[in-house]
């Protein structure tokens, strides 16, 4: 294992902003200026700086300096390597703002919210601030500050204390975040406004955000662009999560009958089902395009007029279809909509502008009203038949959020079906085990050859041997036929992997040696026991690890701030072992874990999740 160990960093976020590559040549350039003592300082930096290809064509060296100079009053200062790769974050926004800044990304759960534009679209502002203004109304702490005027940046000043964020989570998935934990005094101090942005950021991963090149100090300092890309996420989570067969089994109207076709659907990613679902009803009402975009494909209005037609007729108006004008088109579809309760999220405006965030807030605001799928109890019973096993159900968020926070570039929608093609699979395994992939012999999706599937799946089967993994009864067909078993046992150990590593990177006294259960679970007593303490763990099979006691000690142990023991209850009923342990899974958030686990997981004691 360790001849994959790549160039690691403590702080795990600052390591998911690049990839092993750019590590190793941006380590390689810290290097070389060294000084006679081994040290840099940041006036080296410049010189440096203005010779890598992120910055030689935007920033001249006077401009590199100047920078550095706002930043550091002495140039003198020595700096680690993590500082140089903080310096060098900050002038790449720096390089891309002077630049224009990236283009939006279409799918907004892969739309990362690191985008440098330092412009916003005041649209989706006030878009975003009505639905505050709804859904936390009567949220007992907001309602103070609450409604909030879409037309000045109310929203960002009242989101620097992480508390509009945190209860914005809450509202997209119900009990992420237990509300005890999130520091509601009207005045923070400091520690406390950190903590509540580190519970935010880890919750928002939790939920399936991509939070990748945003800290707790740009909410702090309320960077517009980025706290509207978080926000943007947030509520669209919340308004696509009726879109699969779990929440909504009546979607199963949109496929066959046969198991493949409905396996294939439960796979999609939620904007996939947006679409499929509007393109059901399109085709029913006799409009002969697909609409493939929440852009460019709407932009006319017309798939919303016979969208609309076909779902609520009785609000229809002739001229809709009539006019030639698109932006009197337009007007009239939000008239339509507005008539069904489905005004809130978009103007005439962003139709015809084809805004895409604003577009897919506005056709799932229409599922919700009215999704016109049947109520035939035999296929809804056939797709909950599909959903049942709540295990297999809880394994599969656990390691779909997971694999979605290393910051990869594919997207994980369903674990088991995207998994198949092994590329999701190998793109991991590069991330926690840098140099394990041999990129020349794997196929990129979309694959066209099944065999191709197989030589990748082969090829993770390969690395987990050559890593330790126990994969006996593992072939790579195994995981492109989909065995749900034997993918779960292969990325248990992917997982742990990936856990002891970064373990293994903080703790410089291991000198390379392997670190087991017995050392995490002695290291655990042993900084319990150090606080005067006298619970003790045998192993993490240890029913009594279900009070949640044993864990907010521990937490208490590393910060004694962070646990508010009055809170605590003794963890005797099945309520209070509850009660503790979504208060364990904040409090860990609030100190910086990435956390995938629910409140049921400590309470069964599911040893494989600790």
């Amino acid at each position: 294992m360790s001849s994959y160990v790549g160039v690691l960093v403590s702080d795990q976020w600052l390591q998911s902003q690049f990839t092993q590559v750019e590590l190793r040549s941006l380590n390689s350039k810290f290097v070389s200026v060294k000084n006679q003592n081994g040290k840099v300082t940041v006036g080296d930096l410049p010189p440096l700086m203005v010779k890598l290809k992120a910055f030689s064509a935007l920033l001249t060296e006077d401009e590199i300096r100047l920078i550095l100079g706002e930043s550091y009053g002495d140039m003198s200062s020595e700096i680690d390597f993590e500082t140089f790769l903080r310096v060098y974050l900050n002038m790449q926004g720096q390089a891309t703002g002077k630049l224009g800044g990236p283009k939006n990304s279409s799918s907004f759960l892969k739309a990362s919210t690191t985008t440098l534009l330092h412009t916003i679209s005041e649209s989706e502002k006030a878009s975003y601030v009505t639905h505050i203004n709804i859904y936390l109304a009567d949220d007992p702490f907001l309602k103070q500050f609450l409604p909030l005027d879409p037309a000045t940046n109310d929203l960002f000043h009242l989101a620097k204390d992480g508390v509009l964020l945190c209860k914005l989570i809450n509202v997209a998935v119900p009990g992420t975040i237990d509300e005890r934990a999130i520091n509601t005094k009207r005045v923070l101090n400091p520690w406390e406004r950190n903590e509540n942005h580190t519970l935010c950021l880890n919750s928002a991963k939790a939920i399936g955000c991509t939070v990748v090149n945003i800290g707790t100090q740009d909410l702090v300092e309320a960077r517009p662009h980025l706290v509207l890309g978080l926000i943007s996420q947030i509520i669209k989570i919340q308004l696509l999560a009726d879109l699969n067969l779990k929440k909504t089994p009546q979607l199963v109207e949109l496929v066959e009958d046969s198991n493949a076709d409905v396996e294939e659907l439960m796979g999609l990613a939620p904007e996939k089902v947006l679409l499929k679902w509007m393109n059901f009803h399109l085709n029913k009402a006799g409009y002969e395009k697909t609409v493939a975009n929440f852009s460019s494909d709407v932009k006319d209005g017309k798939a919303y007029a016979y969208l609309l037609n076909v779902l609520a007729p009785e609000f229809c108006n002739p001229l809709t279809l009539d006019t030639k004008d698109p932006v009197e088109r337009a007007k009239l579809v939000i008239d339509h909509a507005e008539r069904m309760g489905c005004k809130r999220y978009l103007s005439p405006k962003d139709i015809t502008e084809g805004s895409t965030n604003l577009n897919l807030a506005f056709v799932a605001q229409i599922f919700h009203e009215r999704n016109g799928l049947s109520t035939d109890s035999k296929k809804i019973s056939f797709a909950e038949r599909m959903t049942d096993d709540v295990q297999i159900s809880r394994e599969e968020r656990c390691f779909r959020l997971w694999i979605n926070s290393l910051g990869i570039e594919s997207y994980v929608n369903n674990v088991f079906e995207d998994v198949r093609t092994g590329w999701i699979l190998l793109e991991v395994l590069d991330k926690v085990a840098p140099g394990s992939v041999n990129w020349k012999h794997a196929s990129k999706p979309p694959i066209k050859f099944p065999f191709r599937k197989v030589e990748n799946c082969n090829q993770v089967v390969k690395i987990g041997r050559q890593l330790k993994f126990s994969v006996v009864n593992l072939g790579g067909n195994d995981i492109v036929q989909g065995n749900k078993k034997l993918i779960v046992a292969f990325l248990w150990q992917l997982m742990r992997f990936n856990m002891l590593q970064l373990l293994k990177s903080l703790r410089s006294r291991s000198r390379g040696k392997e670190i087991t259960d017995a050392d995490i679970m002695n290291w655990a007593n042993r900084k319990v026991k150090s606080t005067g303490r006298s619970t003790q763990i045998e192993s993490f099979k240890d029913k009594s690890l279900s009070t949640g006691l044993f864990f907010l000690e521990l937490l208490s142990a590393v910060e004694p701030r962070v646990v508010n023991w009055n809170l605590v209850t003794k963890g005797e009923s099945d309520e209070e072992k509850r009660l503790n342990a979504t208060y364990i899974i904040s409090v860990a958030r609030k100190l910086g874990c990435s956390i995938f686990l629910l409140p049921e997981d400590i309470m069964e004691v599911r040893m494989r999740l600790f």
